[in-house]
């Protein structure tokens, strides 16, 4: 960590640099003691968390890793929402790399230990902690699940790495670093409450199958793409965990709360008034049969997971007006479909998307929306809609 980076001369430097990052490989830094691949790195990894992290972004004094070491690191609005649903006076952070859960965390916990085993980071992290004037988190710059069985908190918060130096990008909870399915007894024998954040690509009934005493799970999204899954687990819990699906959006949150393995009978019927899509996060739990009994809205097919009703309802995802309903075949849309510009979707249908362009002569975008799917009978319809 150079500390020459935080002079005021170098901090404006980076802060006001627009051009194109390339130019400034062929150039010598304008800084006796500041080489120019530090200039670089600064200047990419702020560039990396404008939207991601604008309470940094905008912050004077930040200090910034190298962009490999933000990947994983989460958003604002999702280390935000994880501090929402914890309490306590003691939170370990075990694997605190930037430290953006370990900040909200802090203000909800009167002392938080980021443990960062690498010392460079952890030094890093220390440094915008006291930029931030957030006085209540201790950084460790050792390995933290070293100290699992030296103290005990009241929340254990992992991270895992999900980069594997031989297997690459890794989802298996086992292949990650920590690897939790080995240090679970110890990790719940440390708190009242172990939080583990994982990939959102990991399968939730795979993730079951690696950990016990599972008693919530969230499937947290963010204007619609799933940034993180949300493990709560406590020592000694049996039976099916509560899923929440949530998505955070700048208007309002969706959110739907089940058990897992939750049964349900669909109704099924042809496309009525309205249709409804449900948001990422439902989509990623699986709960198709659920949404039907819960909404009184009725699937179109059992593995079209699209919902229709005549009356409008509240509804966790995108709600449509369906202005038209195109039996699937080359003379009828042909005759019917004389949009030349729309929102192409499909679900349960044989073509792609891009087939589906070319194939009708339709450009991308608009105030038209047209979902290509498979109805009851397995018939083949177009449905052109509008948005509610």
């Amino acid at each position: 960590m150079n500390k020459e980076l935080l002079n005021i001369e170098v901090q404006d430097f980076i802060k006001k640099y627009k051009k194109n990052i390339a130019e400034l490989f062929f150039l010598e830094s304008p800084f006796q003691n500041v080489t120019i691949q530090e200039l670089i790195q600064q200047i990419e990894s702020r560039s990396k968390i404008e939207k991601k992290l604008p309470t940094w972004y905008h912050f004077d004094g930040i200090y910034y890793p190298p962009k490999l070491n933000l990947e994983q690191t989460s958003s604002e609005i999702t280390a935000k929402y994880k501090a929402s649903l914890l309490k306590g006076s003691t939170l370990a952070d075990l694997t605190g790399g930037f430290g953006i859960d370990s900040f909200y965390f802090s203000e909800v916990f009167k002392k938080v230990y980021h443990f960062e085993h690498n010392s460079i980071l952890s030094k890093i992290a220390a440094h915008n902690f006291k930029v931030l004037k957030k006085h209540t988190i201790q950084c460790v710059p050792e390995n933290g699940m070293e100290w699992v069985a030296k103290e005990k908190y009241d929340v254990i918060y992992v991270d895992p790495s999900r980069r594997h130096d031989s297997k690459g990008k890794v989802f298996l909870l086992k292949d990650c670093e920590p690897n939790i399915p080995e240090n679970l007894t110890e990790l719940l024998n440390g708190c009242d409450l172990l939080l583990l954040k994982t990939s959102p690509m990991l399968d939730i009934t795979a993730g079951l199958n690696e950990l016990n005493s599972v008693f919530q799970i969230h499937i947290v999204a963010v204007e619609n793409e799933v940034r993180e899954l949300l493990w709560f687990l406590k020592k000694g819990f049996e039976g099916a965990p509560e899923i929440t699906t949530i998505n955070l959006t700048k208007r309002a949150s969706e959110k739907f709360e089940f058990k897992f393995n939750q049964k349900a009978e669909p109704v099924y019927s042809l496309p009525q008034r309205f249709l409804y899509e449900p948001n990422a996060a439902l989509m990623k739990s699986g709960v198709f049969n659920l949404l039907s009994e819960a909404f009184k809205i009725n699937k179109l097919h059992r593995h079209t997971h699209l919902y229709t009703s005549n009356m409008l309802c509240e509804f966790p995802g995108r709600r449509f007006l369906i202005e038209k309903v195109i039996p699937y075949s080359k003379s009828t849309v042909r005759k019917e479909l004389t949009i030349k510009k729309a929102n192409i979707s499909t679900r349960n249908f044989p073509e792609n998307v891009a087939t589906l362009q070319k194939k009708w002569n339709i450009k991308d975008g608009g105030d038209h929306y047209l979902f290509f799917i498979t109805v009851e009978k397995n018939q083949k319809v177009v449905l052109v809609c509008s948005k509610v």
